[in-house]
């Protein structure tokens, strides 16, 4: 008979690849080419291919590390089974604070493209919404990432399609933007961002069938299908947008709108909208489960890892992290909050590197030579982060550890005779 609090084994390797996918190609690939355009100009494909190969060392940990260790918490759970409790936490810790932001902007972001009136309201809803999605299990959790998915693909397809048939009368005017060796890490490190959705993959790890294979083989396939799509995304923006792209707030719908296709520009938002549907579930969905797991441990209240309902889902966990996320969107400026977000990425695929290494069998596609370089690429890239970022994510993680720290020394001292 099963545990009635762990989670059932109900994904498929496809169903987990396309949450990793929907996850990485969330709204911010309508949006991040052009912050990275304007730090590394027509190096941009330089800095796509550092961020992709970063990204691979990380991914091939974590594939490495959720088929030693099945369970759901991701990266949390790797650190402390194979670094320490005061690693792991700081890996969960940096999720949860980061994730949580990342999930009202892109509520936010989802509410601005439907209704930007009504924003904030809209994003509420979509929240409630998703997180009724996630009670229902996590079956329904992956129908609705396939659906949403699929409309990207074919938003992203349009996209490609517009900007190879042209012509762009304002790009011909705008010429080719010149490059700036400086700008190419600090893109890259905005570019890595988009790339970190297989994360999710991880942290369902306890609801995958046959986890040891088919985890990798998500992982590695969501990240390969994410990487050809960026990298031929930046070549046609650079050539078709030149100088515009660096300036261009939506420049996928530029792309749109200054080609014979231009008629069509709204399925562009349509499809905008649905990125961020995915990517907000997804996020939901990774949130809700580190948490379940770090309350398991006693790093966030119990109650949180209770497990229950029709479709064994952890909802007291999923309804904490929408109530957070809709107490951010009512009284912060979330846009602005997000900035830290990946600073805490980086650290948390900077401890899964480390967890990698010490395992002590490392499968052919994860050597661990790749931990060193998937180790280095993520604390290099992360201070080249702009300083308010790193310092406000520092300040975060360095309140956590010391919340902790005052938690455990209390307990201590409760157990004492």
């Amino acid at each position: 008979m099963s545990d009635p609090q762990q989670l059932e084994r109900r994904l498929g390797t496809f169903d987990a690849t396309a949450i990793g996918l929907g996850s990485m190609l969330g709204a911010g690939v309508f949006v991040v080419f052009a912050p990275a355009a304007a730090l590394a100009g027509n190096l941009l494909v330089l800095s796509v291919l550092i961020a992709g190969v970063v990204a691979y060392c990380n991914a091939v940990a974590s594939a490495a590390l959720a088929a030693t260790y099945p369970t759901s918490g991701g990266t949390y759970v790797y650190g402390r089974k194979q670094l320490g409790e005061w690693p792991g936490f700081l890996a969960g810790w940096g999720f949860v604070t980061g994730k949580t932001a990342s999930c009202a902007a892109m509520a936010l972001t989802f509410g601005s493209y439907v209704a930007s009136g009504y924003a904030v309201p809209v994003a509420v809803a979509a929240v409630v919404a998703l997180t009724g999605v996630n009670l229902l299990g996590i079956t329904r959790t992956a129908l609705l990432t396939r659906i949403l998915l699929c409309m990207v693909l074919a938003t992203l397809v349009f996209v490609a399609i517009a900007a190879v048939l042209g012509p762009h009368a304002g790009a011909a005017q705008a010429g080719t933007p010149s490059g700036n060796p400086a700008g190419v890490l600090p893109a890259a490190g905005l570019m890595f961002f988009a790339f970190a959705g297989y994360a999710r993959i991880a942290t369902l790890g306890e609801e995958v069938k046959n986890p040891t294979q088919a985890i990798p083989r998500a992982i590695l396939a969501a990240l390969a299908a994410a990487f050809a799509i960026y990298l031929l995304l930046a070549v046609l923006l650079l050539n078709h947008l030149g100088e515009r792209l660096s300036a261009s707030g939506a420049p996928l719908l530029d792309a749109v709108v200054d080609s014979r296709l231009g008629a069509a520009a709204p399925l562009v938002q349509a499809g905008a909208a649905a990125a961020c549907l995915g990517a907000l579930l997804a996020l939901i969905t990774g949130v809700g489960r580190t948490t379940l797991a770090m309350a398991r441990e006693r790093d966030l209240p119990g109650p949180l890892a209770k497990v229950g309902g029709a479709h064994t889902v952890p909802y007291v966990a999923e309804l904490a992290v929408a109530g957070v996320v809709i107490v951010l969107l009512l009284t912060t400026n979330v846009i602005t909050v997000v900035g830290f977000s990946s600073f805490g990425v980086l650290v948390y695929y900077a401890v899964a590197n480390a967890s990698a290494f010490t395992l002590t069998a490392h499968p052919g596609y994860a050597p661990r030579w790749l931990n060193v370089v998937g180790f280095l690429g993520c604390v290099f890239l992360a201070f080249t982060l702009p300083p308010a970022s790193v310092l406000t994510m520092a300040a975060v993680l360095a309140a956590g550890m010391a919340g902790r720290w005052l938690v455990l020394r209390f307990r201590r001292h409760q157990s004492r005779p």
